[in-house]
């Protein structure tokens, strides 16, 4: 069905100025892009399905995934972290350069990661890169290659092939990725020392202790003043910082926003929504790093996301194997830090930001068009305009449920966030027009494409 639309009472459209609203509205799709946005009942010679009340949103954009495949596929994989993100209303999401292997830091590992998706992608995918010490020689290449930009870690990573980088190789790098006008993706923690006496055990604020903010705050502030040399030198690098979790950094990424460096900042749904007080001990399935902070830290985030010190929200779904993660014996220390909720993320960040004031046109902003944005794929992502590719998402957004094992569609039926209640249901998914998610049923076959920097 190349021809057909969508109507509703509540259709979240790109006005002019690229500012959203919701209006009643009939969206014409052909050739697998927005033809037209017409008055909502419209006659049109094709196919018109209508969906009432339920919301017509643009297709969410999770720019931070972590797929593992090829090399530790037993983790995740493309088939089954895309059907998830399907089930989530994501239409496109940007793979992470680390847990695969090889690690995505040259052109041929990338060839590698490319050839692994084939047939595989339910939603369309795009590719961060990642540098390392070993590899700044090789950036033009891998960029040249169509990855959206990189990542470092400022800390060990967990993973041998992925070493942490430091000031030097962040000044080498910096003037490569400014020329291909590409982000910096940045974790930021530091090891401060003076903590690695701090005794983990199974209950969760020993690991919470293990980890401070003061290890975020002093990376953020690295991070800053490597923005600002960048700037003074002419290049003026993108620098993002991913999975904030620290309040106390805020002050320091609007100091950086004032300053007028391209500097920006994302938060996630774990750090949203669960406050370290209500974390069980010896529950392995919410450790993450940076780790989850308490409840007021929680609500200091939240005013970040309103007031936009902190810029967007995506996933950090980064899972593993149940035995990596020591469920059983409760073992914190050892379990495999990652929060796996790919499916989950509008219906866990609704809940919570409908009591705080949003609306659903500003989770559209802050999970799609915000997303799209910052890693390049807004000529044809991130909102329903005329010309975007019909990435659609419909939400019931006053439809409760409880999170279940059974509804996962992620590899492994684990996640923190079983027994939950939640509001706010994705009812239908569309990927360049493609019906690929239909109430808990993945439908057809997987259309997803790679989506590759100055190939879009």
């Amino acid at each position: 069905m190349s021809h057909f639309a969508l109507q509703s009472k509540n259709v979240i459209v790109s006005a002019n100025n690229s500012v959203s609203e919701m209006v009643a509205a009939c969206v014409e799709i052909k050739n697998e892009h927005i033809h037209a946005i017409h008055p909502y009942g419209h006659t049109l010679s094709c196919e018109v399905i209508d969906y009432a009340e339920q919301v017509i949103m643009p297709g969410l954009v999770d720019s931070h995934v972590h797929i593992n495949e090829p090399g530790r596929t037993e983790w995740e994989g493309f088939n089954t972290a895309t059907q998830a993100a399907a089930a989530g209303g994501i239409t496109a999401l940007v793979d992470m350069p680390l847990n695969c292997i090889p690690v995505t830091t040259t052109k041929a590992a990338f060839q590698e990661k490319l050839d692994a998706v084939e047939d595989q992608l339910w939603v369309d995918c795009g590719f961060w890169g990642g540098v390392i010490p070993q590899n700044i020689d090789d950036l033009d290449e891998l960029l040249n290659a169509g990855v959206l930009g990189v990542k470092s870690f400022l800390i060990d990573s967990g993973i041998e092939e992925f070493p942490n980088v430091e000031a030097k190789d962040i000044r080498a790098a910096m003037p490569i990725l400014a020329k291909h006008d590409v982000p910096y993706l940045i974790h930021a923690e530091l090891d401060c020392g003076n903590f690695n006496d701090v005794e983990i055990t199974n209950k969760y604020n020993s690991f919470l202790a293990s980890r401070p903010k003061k290890w975020e705050n002093d990376a953020v502030s690295l991070m800053v003043d490597m923005a600002r040399e960048s700037k003074e030198k002419g290049d003026n690098c993108k620098v993002h910082i991913v999975h904030l979790s620290s309040d106390e950094a805020l002050e320091t990424i609007a100091q950086a926003k004032r300053e007028g460096l391209r500097f920006s900042a994302e938060t996630c749904p774990h750090y949203l929504t669960i406050a370290s007080e209500n974390i069980p001990d010896g529950k392995t399935l919410f450790k993450c790093c940076p780790p989850i902070r308490d409840n007021k830290n929680r609500e200091h985030l939240w005013q970040a996301i309103k007031d936009g010190r902190l810029d967007f929200i995506v996933s950090d779904h980064s899972p593993c194997t149940p035995d990596l993660k020591y469920i059983d014996t409760g073992d914190i220390e050892k379990a495999w830090g990652g929060i796996s909720a790919l499916q989950f993320g509008i219906s866990l960040i609704w809940t919570e930001a409908k009591k705080r004031g949003f609306s659903l046109v500003d989770i559209a902003r802050l999970m799609s068009t915000e997303t799209a944005k910052f890693a390049g794929l807004d000529s044809v992502k991130g909102a329903i305009k005329v010309g975007n590719h019909a990435d659609i998402l419909v939400f019931d957004p006053d439809i409760k449920f409880i999170i279940t094992n059974e509804m996962i569609k992620h590899r492994h039926k684990i996640t923190p966030y079983v027994g939950r209640t939640v509001s706010g249901q994705v009812q239908h998914t569309f990927v360049r027009g493609h019906h690929v998610y239909q109430q808990d049923q993945l439908l057809n076959t997987p259309v997803g494409k790679p989506l590759l920097k100055g190939q879009l």
